[in-house]
């Protein structure tokens, strides 16, 4: 397949290395800082990465850049009907407008948290230890997550997706809070806290805690190149099942889609 990457940092570069290894082509790398770039453009002007990725003839997109892009490249890069995979995080709040716009311009997206197929068994694992916790009222709960003090959004992706497993299956918690508390939490309140620290790739952490014991689940990412490599694969699969009819363009899909019985 022939790809284009619209963000050239650090994922960028690890998402070509997956990429070229897996047998694809990486017709252009468009980027606002990087000079390696095989096309530079100015800060926030997402229709000039679009123009970018029709000139390469991409077969396929990947987005990896930041919150304060992401949204501007949606919206210039949909329209072009190419398969599409986000992998920036931070726009949780505009996924209902995002796929508005995906069925509005018959483009399709898909997106993720975290591409990490072992973030994926994590949740699982999450979701399960909630339901047991929450057969016995003397336990709390709570997430915490770590990551490098480059990253732009917080809390992450993963955690609020993490959070989000937990609470649907830990009943007497209804609210999530991720801003410093100043008095006592509320029963209800799930608190999810972070911390930025030097050059973590990811490391999050799941509390279930009364005054017998404490249980702590944790996944911790040695490298960036599980999200890589899974957002590669998301890719081929969303690409080959939009071909194959088993998925619809026009719409905005996650993991449970494209890799169907596996999360």
């Amino acid at each position: 397949m022939k790809i284009a990457l619209v963000g050239y940092g650090k994922m960028g570069r690890m998402i070509r290395q997956a990429a070229e290894s897996f047998g694809h082509e990486i017709v252009t790398t468009v980027d606002v800082l990087a000079e390696d770039a095989a096309v530079r453009i100015a800060a926030g002007d997402s229709q000039a990465a679009a123009e970018a990725v029709v000139s390469s003839g991409a077969e396929g997109v990947i987005e990896f850049t930041n919150p304060s892009s992401v949204m501007g490249n949606i919206e210039s890069l949909l329209p072009l009907r190419l398969p599409l995979v986000v992998g920036t995080t931070g726009w949780n709040d505009k996924t209902e407008q995002v796929a508005r716009l995906a069925a509005e311009c018959g483009g399709t997206i898909m997106t993720s948290a975290n591409f990490s197929v072992g973030v994926h068994i994590f949740y699982k694992v999450v979701q399960e230890a909630a339901r047991l916790a929450n057969s016995f009222s003397e336990y709390d709960a709570a997430v915490w997550e770590m990551h490098h003090n480059q990253k732009a959004d917080s809390p992450s992706g993963t955690a609020l997706e993490i959070a989000q497993q937990l609470l649907s299956q830990f009943k007497r918690k209804d609210a999530l809070v991720s801003d410093a508390f100043h008095e006592r939490p509320k029963p209800n309140e799930l608190h999810v806290s972070s911390t930025r620290c030097g050059t973590v790739p990811g490391t999050h952490t799941v509390f279930f805690d009364c005054e017998a014991d404490t249980i702590e689940l944790t996944h911790r990412a040695r490298s960036r190149k599980g999200f890589a490599c899974g957002a590669v694969h998301a890719l081929e699969n969303l690409s080959s099942m939009i071909k194959n009819g088993s998925l619809k363009p026009g719409r905005l899909y996650g993991m449970d889609d494209v890799f169907p019985g596996l999360f």
